[in-house]
């Protein structure tokens, strides 16, 4: 079946069958939203039918609680993506407002999933809550299946050793979307990396900078403009993959080792946080381009150096770690 992106139920086609659905926000797609996910994809195949993912735009919680909203560890193109390789039918954005956060648990149910999906069996995570105010849970939802018809299973949420910087023996921690951004603000990328099954990814396109820690200094830079919410790492510096997307594809182009720059150029008396690439053993223009960087490890914090020249000795050391850290020939 050719994998389907619908936003809201409206696209959904003509002669729609029954389905195995799974929900959630799946912010990150992380490794305990991976088993969850083959889970339903499994069940769908057993039945011989689609399997739907449904997720919400805006996150709920800026709709209940504006100015709450988490930072984002996937942007919806890229959660798309990922959940398509576990083998997902339908991705499903439903748009989520103050009308839907105001829908009764049994009315969701029966509206969306049993009216519109036609819903076979739901697969969601043990602490799944839905309707408004929350009202409604595992027990609520096996209950309506019940009355409406459909199966519903239940995955425990799961755990496993992370190696954090401040632990490098890997404690056991429930994998969440939660855990994973304090992982990120804390520049912790290696631990977030444990926790989501790969590297941390940051998308931006590539705008001017400043001008300074650029070509005069040796090292030119790609500065990026992230989305609304992005969950951008600690200040510091990073050893990173820079991904040059083809415009108007979906297939990344080159993927390049990079020293990466999080913070505000306290060198030269910075007060904006900005996001600089600097791509090695390349000259390139990226400007207006999409890219994304994967964050492999952090390098070190950020600092205010004494003079330019202190500043230019640290960046090559910067490199040469990074080169290490990736594993690339200078």
């Amino acid at each position: 079946m050719v994998v389907q992106r619908w936003r809201g139920l409206e696209q959904l086609p003509g002669g729609w069958g029954r389905c195995v659905v799974t929900i959630g926000v799946f912010d990150g797609v992380h490794r305990g939203h991976q088993q969850l996910i083959s889970h339903a994809v499994r069940q769908a195949r057993r039945r011989g039918v689609p399997c739907v993912l449904m997720t919400f735009d805006p996150h709920p919680s800026e709709v209940v609680r504006p100015g709450s909203h988490p930072a984002q560890l996937t942007t919806l193109r890229r959660r798309a993506e990922l959940v398509e390789q576990l083998g997902v039918d339908v991705f499903c954005v439903l748009p989520f407002t103050r009308e839907v956060s105001r829908i009764p648990a049994e009315e969701f149910v029966h509206a969306i999933l049993v009216e519109k999906l036609h819903a076979a069996e739901i697969v969601v995570g043990e602490n799944f809550t839905f309707g408004h105010k929350a009202a409604g849970n595992i027990e609520l939802l096996a209950k309506l299946g019940e009355r409406f018809g459909f199966d519903v299973e239940s995955d425990a949420l799961v755990s496993g050793p992370v190696r954090r910087a401040d632990d490098p023996a890997g404690a056991s921690v429930t994998f969440s979307s939660t855990y994973i951004r304090s992982c990120i603000d804390a520049g912790d990328v290696a631990a977030a990396a444990s926790a989501l099954g790969r590297d941390h990814r940051l998308e931006g396109i590539v705008v001017r900078g400043a001008g300074r820690g650029g070509k005069e200094l040796g090292f030119p830079t790609a500065n990026l403009s992230t989305p609304p919410h992005a969950a951008i790492p600690a200040d510091g510096v990073y050893a990173c993959w820079f991904t040059h997307r083809h415009r108007g594809s979906r297939d990344p182009g080159r993927t390049l080792p990079a020293a990466v720059s999080v913070g505000s150029n306290p060198t030269f008396s910075g007060t904006e946080r900005t996001v600089e690439a600097y791509v090695l053993d390349i000259d390139a223009d990226f400007y207006g381009e999409h890219v994304d960087l994967d964050f492999v490890q952090r390098l070190r914090a950020m600092e205010r150096f004494d003079s330019v020249d202190a500043l230019i000795e640290q960046m090559h050391q910067d490199v040469a770690e990074t080169r290490r850290i990736l594993a690339v020939d200078g």
